[in-house]
């Protein structure tokens, strides 16, 4: 196998960093071209004459050195780079990427790249195990970023839990399967919807619901970094826009519907992981509603039921809904596939443990249109949306 593909490899400041040597010998005998960025602590592990020799090419170190050709230094690796790799990120280092600080040449790099970029941790158990630590590493994968989860076993400080960096075979691996799906959605334009609607009361309040978008923000920024062109139309969210990805934000069912619908002819793919209100308040008060008995009465009336108009709509588009569910799953998954024309349903049962809104992780059922139903175990949100573009993916090949 030769990939010919170009690899920028950070080296940060742990003892695992000697496990990085064996990574760019791996990816150089896999075909890669590999830059290497070393922070200063790293020098203290590993010697940047190993890598060189190694890599075949100059090893940077320190942002004011003498560049070796006549370019910013950092912008040409950001640019250069197919996949940016961090090999070991210590706590340090993911803190510093997770928060936008750029103090040296391996974060200012980072800051730079808009190529695909893998973390994988490695540090002592009770500081990978830190909340601000996973809080961190919650915030990257959000963001788009790749990580790989450390390995659990005896580490250098002579505890045992997780935190260990993952065999050198491991990493690669996950390389060479980013280059190979890099950019498999090129030329692909793809509508997404996400997060919660709000329907106003008076204009103070609102019914709502409880998602958060992690699903629907987690497939637009895989697909977008798979080459695809993606639409993001949004409920009210906190969670930040994924790099690559144009977004719509909305409120209310009528305003999302609206929004879809006026790029619905365009695209080749629709992923509605939106929670939509099924039903508004019939009238909204003007003034904020005070309290008057013990008792108020609220009208609704019926929303649009955008899905099943996309449903009716459709040409060419595949169309892939979501079903969160509370009894009777399949049966009301099912029901939905047949119901609103779509050629996959993702279900869940958001009162298991593990699954449902404002939770990094989530429990899903696939259903096909011929009827295959695919079970996934408990996963975050981000491997599930991996998981889902590949099979989409699959499914417009088969289509051509």
């Amino acid at each position: 196998m030769s990939l010919g593909q170009n690899i920028v490899m950070g080296v940060s400041g742990g003892i695992a960093a000697y496990k990085a040597v064996e990574v760019v010998s791996r990816l150089k005998k896999a075909g890669c071209n590999v830059n290497i960025i070393m922070t200063k602590a790293a020098t203290e592990f590993v010697t940047p004459l190993t890598f060189r020799e190694l890599s075949g090419n100059p090893v940077v170190t320190d942002m004011w050195e003498e560049p070796k050709t006549w370019n910013v230094q950092h912008i040409a690796l950001a640019n250069w780079a197919d996949v940016f790799l961090v090999v070991p990120a210590t706590a340090n280092i993911i803190g510093k990427i997770a928060n936008g600080i750029a103090d040296d040449m391996l974060t200012t790099t980072i800051m730079a790249t808009k190529a695909p970029i893998i973390v994988a941790p490695a540090m002592n158990t009770n500081m990978y195990l830190n909340p601000v630590t996973q809080q961190n590493l919650t915030k990257l994968a959000g963001l788009g970023y790749h990580i790989i989860e450390p390995a659990v076993g005896l580490l250098a400080c002579g505890v045992e839990g997780p935190g260990r960096l993952p065999e050198p075979l491991v990493i690669v691996d996950k390389v060479i399967a980013l280059l190979q799906n890099c950019r498999d959605l090129q030329g692909k334009r793809i509508l997404i919807t996400a997060a919660g609607t709000r329907e106003a009361i008076d204009p103070v309040r609102y019914i709502g619901n409880r998602s958060s978008g992690k699903m629907g923000y987690a497939l637009a920024g895989v697909a977008a970094r798979r080459g695809a062109e993606v639409i993001l139309v949004s409920g009210p969210s906190s969670l930040p826009t994924p790099l690559g990805v144009t977004i719509k934000r909305v409120e209310t069912a009528a305003q999302m519907q609206a929004a879809v619908l006026d790029e619905f002819d365009t695209v080749d793919i629709v992923i509605k992981a939106a929670a939509v209100a099924d039903y508004r308040p019939e009238m909204v008060a003007e003034q904020k509603i005070k309290k008057t008995g013990d008792t108020l009465t609220i009208n609704l009336v019926r929303n649009p039921d955008i899905l099943f108009e996309l449903g009716q709509k459709k040409k060419q588009q595949l169309l892939i809904g979501f079903a969160a569910e509370t009894e009777d799953l399949m049966t009301h998954a099912q029901e939905k596939l047949t119901k609103k024309n779509l050629d996959m349903i993702v279900a869940n049962d958001v009162t298991l443990p593990g699954a449902g809104f404002n939770i990094d992780t989530n429990i899903v059922k696939i259903i096909h249109k011929n009827g295959d139903i695919e079970e996934l175990p408990q996963l975050s949100k981000q491997q599930i949306a991996e998981i889902l573009i590949d099979k989409i993916n699959k499914m417009l090949t088969k289509s051509t």
